[in-house]
């Protein structure tokens, strides 16, 4: 989905009961076995945002070490706003430069944060603020967006 609201929902939908490192391990290795089925390539990584301890990490054959600074832009987007990064895409419409001025953020800065699809904020029930995010980067932006939405919902389907 582009529309915001759509996107809000589906943030409000995947809320998990408690989160912790089998979690994000399932995830991880969920992401791997969908883009190794698809041919893909993409790097993956599940952290906590309090201690940015790294829970999962993987990179598929064919990927590059820019995907890495990929993962971790878009993480920092996730962090400080509170809405994965394609939401922050759609709120913009795409328009950096919009994104830093409005986001009160210079040149410098702005590079720290990437508003491409594919970073996802992992909220628990009960606990105030994003807990975790999971990132895949390597494919079109909106397909990283979407598979990592898809296998959030099928672990957290398992867990209830």
């Amino acid at each position: 989905p582009t529309d915001l609201a759509a996107l809000d929902a589906q943030e409000r939908e995947l809320v998990w009961p408690f989160f912790t490192a089998d979690h994000a391990w399932f995830i991880c290795t969920g992401l791997r076995d969908i883009l190794h089925k698809m041919g893909q390539h993409a790097v993956i990584d599940v952290s906590l945002v309090a201690s940015h301890r790294v829970l999962a990490h993987t990179a598929t054959n064919g990927t590059v070490p820019d995907n890495d600074r990929w993962v971790e832009r878009k993480r920092r987007t996730v962090v400080r706003w509170g809405h994965s990064s394609w939401y922050m895409r759609q709120k913009y419409k795409g328009d950096e430069k919009a994104f830093r001025e409005r986001s009160g953020l210079g040149e410098e800065e702005g590079r720290g944060y990437a508003i491409h699809g594919g970073a996802f904020p992992v909220r628990v029930t009960g606990v105030e603020g994003v807990v975790a995010v999971v990132v895949v980067s390597g494919l079109k932006q909106e397909m990283d967006h979407q598979i990592v939405v898809e296998v959030l919902r099928a672990a957290l389907k398992d867990e209830k």
